[in-house]
């Protein structure tokens, strides 16, 4: 599969993050910068100054439709068909991943913004048991739910080709036909980032 990618210079890293601190305080005035930066990549990708890298999957290339089934943090059961017809966004995770504390007031933040009916949101723990992931969600303000994987080899097996699971975090952005559109690799430095991918893979089905 080939994915492709567009590499940014750390000092236009270090100009965009300035910028959007003043962005946030003009938002409804001027677009994101970071979100801008990102569409402003040739080949729709973005490596910000943490490492963190996002880059999509032209329709053409995507791999086929996830299957999985596994059991929440809360306790409930759900499958992809849960999802269907939907952009769903997995993360994964761990409590004692420094990156992933980091990172989670921007997936939250993401997630207020564009969860809803057509979006839906979904953490996937790669080894805490459920108690742990729930006091995480607690701590952190996470307030979607988190697929279990410990002693789970099905939804391990399910995700091992679109991600890793030891490689945290990491997150998908799934398109409505349940094929992988978009990942997202290292700790999301901005939630306009996320919101930018998954908006467009909104779009490519009205």
């Amino acid at each position: 599969m080939t994915i492709r990618r567009h590499r940014k210079t750390a000092s236009v890293a270090l100009v965009l993050a300035g910028a959007l601190a003043l962005g946030g305080a003009l938002a409804g005035c001027t677009a994101d910068p970071l979100a801008e930066q990102y569409r402003a990549g040739d080949n729709k990708g973005f490596i910000a100054q943490n490492g963190m890298e996002a880059v999509t999957i032209p329709v053409d290339q995507r791999s086929a439709p996830l299957n999985f089934s596994g059991v929440t943090d809360t306790g409930e059961t759900v499958t992809n068909d849960d999802y269907r017809g939907k952009v769903l966004v997995v993360n994964f995770w761990y409590a004692a991943c420094a990156p992933c504390i980091v990172e989670a007031p921007e997936l939250e933040a993401a997630y207020n913004e564009v969860g809803g009916a057509d979006v839906a949101f979904l953490g996937l723990n790669t080894s805490d048991e459920a108690p742990t992931a729930r006091s995480f969600a607690e701590d952190n303000g996470i307030s979607y739910p988190s697929l279990i994987s410990v002693g789970d080899r099905e939804l391990k097996l399910a995700f091992a080709d679109a991600t890793p699971l030891n490689a945290t975090p990491v997150t998908l952005v799934i398109d409505r036909e349940g094929r992988v559109a978009a990942r997202v690799i290292g700790a999301i430095s901005s939630s306009s980032i996320l919101t930018t991918l998954v908006k467009e893979t909104l779009a490519e089905n009205g």
